[in-house]
């Protein structure tokens, strides 16, 4: 039925059709449910029943695991917290929604997730919205399809927003990752950064209050309380101890960005991309690796003055934003690294970057955004360099068996 029906509207979105200069439209929608209709049959082609579309979805379903937990969790601190201070569900237009279906009951399941949604459906809705407006007016205006990345980009980004971000700064951030962090450079494919981080960054140094601080994380008016980062560099171990287990940071029992908080739920979604080879396994090991080569080396230096020299790399792995960072962040294919010794490197250079940034800058507890963006910038260079090495290897190889003849 819904293929009979995109065939009877086809011949008007082609060329010389009625609505010729909205076949990008089109053509999204009709791939969203079918296989393009455009295929190779000769024998020189490899023919695959999957494609960028169906890889962007992949990818898209991955992250569900944590923007479903992010969203119980983000009900889970605003209720107990609540229910700690006897407020009240007042003041807002989400507490008129919620009000109709939970009983702001921080110990059910369906209450915290229900308030936690009325949060993040919000900002993914206003994400989704404007930055599918902005693909849809480049793709028409340059006469291409509209790209399935963006599938990817808005789920992300939403997922770095804090649950107390105002829609109109998200309208705003998304604007800047998709206008100016990929389609001046040409669209997906072509840019050299990551959307959704530059969008982000983009939010975080001109909206400072509202991206970072110790009231933005809990949707609940009146709440003040550091993440888990900002409490160990004020106070070390023994004040991170304090607060959670590494268990409870594991598992997501904390504060921060919506789909941030659960490295359990971030893996198991990584995982599934890195066995399906969407995402590089030697990107994800160099991370980890440059994490704990640098957790090792401060941890060894030690510092009176620096409470993060004292934490120890395990730690690093389940707070902040390092989770969502590594698993889908860096393996972006288009802004990493390309080549395999090239992708050990990016990694392993995030790894040590986000540790430089998180201990030796006091006034930057965080630093994964920025390390990757960093890693962005030096990733054509990483692999110009590992081809380099490759040519006068084999340059010596040939030259040296030429001797031997």
């Amino acid at each position: 039925m819904i293929r009979k029906i995109f065939d009877s509207l086809q011949p008007h979105f082609e060329k010389g059709g009625k609505y010729e200069k909205y076949n990008a439209v089109f053509e999204m929608f009709d791939t969203f449910f079918y296989s393009p209709s455009s295929v190779t049959h000769s024998a020189s082609h490899v023919r695959d029943g999957i494609d960028l579309k169906r890889i962007m979805i992949t990818v898209w379903l991955c992250t569900f695991p944590a923007m479903f937990y992010g969203m119980y969790n983000v009900g889970a601190q605003a209720l107990g917290f609540m229910a700690e201070k006897g407020i009240t569900a007042e003041g807002d237009w989400r507490f008129l929604i919620t009000d109709l279906l939970i009983g702001y009951n921080p110990a059910s399941i369906w209450d915290c997730f229900i308030y936690g949604a009325a949060w993040f459906v919000p900002i993914y809705v206003v994400t989704f919205a404007v930055g599918i407006a902005w693909e849809i007016l480049f793709a028409v205006k340059r006469g291409h399809e509209v790209n399935e990345g963006f599938f990817v980009t808005s789920v992300l980004f939403a997922l770095t927003c804090p649950p107390t971000i105002p829609l109109w700064q998200v309208a705003l951030g998304i604007s800047f990752g998709v206008v100016l962090g990929k389609e001046v450079f040409g669209g997906t494919g072509k840019n050299f950064l990551n959307p959704a981080l530059t969008g982000r960054a983009f939010l975080f140094f001109a909206y400072p209050a509202s991206m970072s601080g110790d009231s933005v994380w809990t949707a609940v008016d009146g709440f003040s309380g550091a993440t888990a980062l900002s409490i160990a560099a004020e106070g070390g171990m023994q004040a991170l101890q304090g607060q959670l287990t590494w268990m409870d940071a594991f598992i997501g029992n904390m504060q921060g960005s919506v789909g941030e908080t659960s490295a359990l739920a971030l893996a198991a979604g990584g995982l599934i991309l890195m066995i399906t080879g969407i995402a590089s396994w030697r990107i994800v090991a160099g991370v980890f690796a440059g994490t704990a080569a640098m957790g090792i080396l401060f941890n060894s230096i030690g510092s009176t003055t620096n409470p993060m020299f004292q934490i120890p790399f395990w730690w690093h792995y389940v707070l902040g934003g390092w989770a969502l960072g590594t698993f889908f962040m860096a393996t972006d294919p288009v802004s990493a690294s390309m080549t395999n010794t090239g992708k050990w490197v990016f990694g392993a250079l995030i790894g040590v970057m986000v540790m430089l940034i998180r201990v030796v800058n006091p006034a930057f507890p965080e630093g994964m955004m920025l390390a990757i963006l960093f890693a962005n910038l030096l990733a054509p260079t990483i692999d110009y360099f590992v081809i380099q090495a490759n040519v006068k290897r084999r340059l010596a190889r040939m030259s040296s068996n030429s001797h031997v003849q």
